[in-house]
């Protein structure tokens, strides 16, 4: 009898702690934002949720409010769509909302890399050191050298002023992906005197290898983060990762020529850390991600927003041979290829502001933070709202900031000076008559904000800059419409079209 009792106890005890983790007995407490679990135990909304993030949150946004918390596949996340509430949350201390554990837990699920506890302060140390001030200056000078390479070598050797067909989408995530991979993870060394053209070719042919292993890795990358692939899709994405861990081992890498200080002094540190061979191997594929895997699709969109509005590239082209008089440089026929600096980069007040309204447009990324500990957070018609320890906080600025009409008249719209006013001085914007701080968050915020946003946008803008100053571009199909995104990549940074366009270019001189 009492063996019987025990076994009904043990039963009894998983069938309500099953319950428990599906979430069946969760209920609002007072004071709690408003509760939305959905139907199903467990998923909540993450079928929803996972196919249209951003039509959920305004569904969500029109039920509950700004302030409201739903349950996604296991978690219960409390989504905040009030801009005004940005400042208080970006600022509160790790202790009560930490941003590490939703990305530790992503880092291990798609690139196979566990972090410990020195990754991020080294992470962060060395991209403020390489990736802004005089690092910066001089890896703008690398990716320019590796834009020469693969853009501009053909030029020199006088091709005639053909057309070139290409698919946009393709030529622009592919030249960017191959020149920040170079200029990052170094070149093949030359082998001797005389093999400088031999070892130049050699790169042309690898980085073009290693693109295009990259955009089958990429395709995937949204199911994947999700843990939703099928089996077959699964064992592709196993094989990419190892393809990966071998091709940027860091002893194959430490065998090129011009390696950066951000790749080297990261190895570096992780290895004095303790940090075994075969995780930095993988911590190499996550970097190459986290720095090449937004800044080519970001340039189709700005590329292509400018082609699609006549005044908006009358005005970045002017722009941008003004800086090419002033640094003393001039395309004309016969001449060498035109070389660009940090410093002419920074005079370009309109080309900053046509990327930032393409990255208002179609940068979407998914901004969390585990809650520690049970947190008040004041909204701002003064409602004081409690945050459950172990619930997480998210921010999806696509919604609540960048396409609000209340922020940004006409959200919908490309407008390349937005964001300048007409002496090159950014704008301020309102929400109901108060100024709103956070009204474009493509690279996150606070202690969470992307380290190298400054090198992205330097790669994106010395691309733009040459393809206008060196070519004449022109769509093929004048009319056609703009792609539609890709929705399945809602929050992971910039979208993607759902399909690509055709474009055409052809040398100036």
């Amino acid at each position: 009898m009492e063996l019987w009792v025990i076994l009904l106890c043990t039963l009894v005890s998983s069938l309500l702690g099953g319950l428990y983790v599906l979430g069946v007995f969760r209920r609002r407490r007072p004071n709690e934002p408003p509760l939305d679990k959905g139907t199903i135990p467990w998923l909540g909304h993450l079928l929803e949720f996972r196919k249209d993030s951003s039509e959920f949150l305004k569904r969500m946004q029109r039920k509950h409010g700004d302030v409201f918390t739903v349950l996604i596949g296991g978690y219960y996340f409390t989504f905040v769509m009030d801009p005004f509430c940005f400042g208080a949350i970006v600022k509160e201390s790790r202790s009560k909302l930490d941003f590490t554990t939703s990305a530790t837990q992503l880092v291990v699920q798609v690139f196979g890399y566990k972090p410990t506890k020195a990754t991020h302060s080294i992470v962060h140390a060395s991209s403020t050191k390489h990736l802004m001030g005089d690092g910066l200056t001089a890896l703008t000078q690398a990716t320019m050298e590796s834009f020469r390479k693969l853009m501009l070598f053909s030029l020199s050797s006088g091709e005639k002023r053909v057309w070139k067909e290409e698919n946009l989408f393709h030529y622009c995530y592919n030249i960017i992906f191959r020149a920040g991979y170079l200029a990052l993870y170094g070149t093949e060394p030359a082998r001797g005197a005389g093999n400088e053209e031999k070892a130049e070719e050699q790169d042309r042919l690898h980085s073009n290898q290693i693109f295009h292993e990259f955009r089958k890795y990429d395709r995937l990358f949204p199911r994947l983060a999700f843990a939703m692939l099928p089996p077959k899709d699964k064992r592709e994405a196993e094989r990419l990762k190892r393809h990966f861990w071998n091709v940027l081992s860091v002893k194959k890498v430490w065998q090129k020529d011009n390696i950066s200080d951000w790749i080297s002094d990261q190895d570096q540190l992780l290895a004095e850390n303790g940090v075994p061979e075969y995780m930095r191997d993988r911590f190499m594929f996550m970097l190459l991600w986290a720095a090449q895997g937004n800044t080519g699709p970001t340039a189709f969109w700005l590329l292509l927003y400018l082609l699609k509005h006549p005044e908006a590239l009358k005005a970045v082209k002017d722009e941008v041979n003004k800086v090419l008089r002033e640094s003393g440089q001039e395309m004309k026929a016969g001449s060498p290829p035109i070389t660009i600096t940090r410093d002419m980069l920074s005079r370009t007040p309109l080309l900053d502001g046509a990327l930032e309204e393409t990255l208002r447009l179609v940068a979407a990324p998914l901004l969390t933070r585990a809650v520690l500990e049970d947190t008040s957070l004041r909204t701002s018609s003064g409602t004081e709202l409690m945050l459950r320890k172990g619930d997480r906080l998210a921010l999806f600025p696509h919604v609540s900031v960048h396409m609000n009409p209340e922020i940004h008249e006409e959200p919908h719209k490309f407008k390349y000076d937005r964001f300048v006013n007409p002496d090159g001085t950014k704008k301020d914007f309102y929400r109901n008559g108060k100024k709103v701080k956070f009204v474009n968050m493509p690279w996150g915020a606070g202690v969470s904000t992307c380290p190298g946003r400054f090198f992205a946008s330097a790669e994106m803008k010395l691309f733009v800059f040459l393809m206008l100053s060196h070519y004449d571009l022109e769509l093929v199909n004048e009319e056609e419409e703009i792609p539609a995104i890709d929705i399945s990549r809602w929050g992971f940074g910039t979208m993607q079209p759902v399909h690509d366009i055709r474009f055409r270019y052809r040398p100036r001189f």
